[in-house]
């Protein structure tokens, strides 16, 4: 799907549901002085054993406008009506393109969720933004909603969703890994599409 500018607005709907399909999305392994664009793998699961769609998009490495990219990537994402919230596996993609998680989820009417297995270090993204020369990024990293703990090695931050119904979502996507499903299957796609084959334990 191509780049451009965000289109969709309001405000982010309920995902109060049963089984809520969940959009996962994760980026592709990638080297940082490779000349190519980045897979990006975006995942539709209902609860944490259905697979409803997949899609692959394309990032420059350390690229900018990240959120406006993702925006649109997603709005036109075949089944995004279905769509009730997105996982990201981090704030960044394709290295040190950056995403303004709260923008995102106004744009899309969508609760947004970042999902990691470590606490974030925002000092060492501000670090690698400075030493990049992108420092023109640092007010959407301080605009970042803050990591909060749900459980071990599972760190969630969240737009356009409250924490307690960010946990109750969570629940519903987690299967045999403490990711949830969406952004685990998502991330063994992207492994499988540069490597051959998915490697490792996820």
């Amino acid at each position: 799907m191509r780049r451009g500018v965000p289109r969709k607005s309001g405000a982010p709907r309920s995902s109060n549901t049963r089984h809520p399909h969940i959009l996962g999305i994760d980026d592709a392994p990638f080297d940082k002085r490779q000349h190519t664009p980045v897979p990006i793998v975006g995942v539709m699961m209902e609860g944490a054993a259905v697979v409803e769609s997949v899609a692959i998009g394309a990032f420059p490495v350390d690229g900018d406008d990240a959120t406006a990219y993702l925006s649109q990537w997603i709005a036109e994402f075949r089944f995004f009506q279905a769509v009730q919230a997105v996982i990201l596996g981090g704030v960044t993609i394709a290295g040190l393109g950056l995403v303004d998680v709260g923008h995102l989820s106004r744009d899309l009417g969508r609760p947004v969720l970042v999902v990691t297995r470590r606490s974030p270090r925002g000092s060492e993204l501000e670090r690698a933004l400075r030493a990049a020369g992108l420092t023109d990024r640092l007010p959407i990293l301080e605009r970042s909603p803050p990591a909060v703990r749900m459980a071990e090695g599972l760190y969630v931050a969240h737009a356009g969703i409250e924490a307690e119904e960010a946990a109750r979502l969570l629940l519903w996507t987690l299967g045999k890994s403490r990711l949830p499903e969406p952004l685990r299957v998502a991330h063994l796609i992207g492994r499988a599409v540069v490597m051959g084959e998915s490697r490792g334990r996820v």
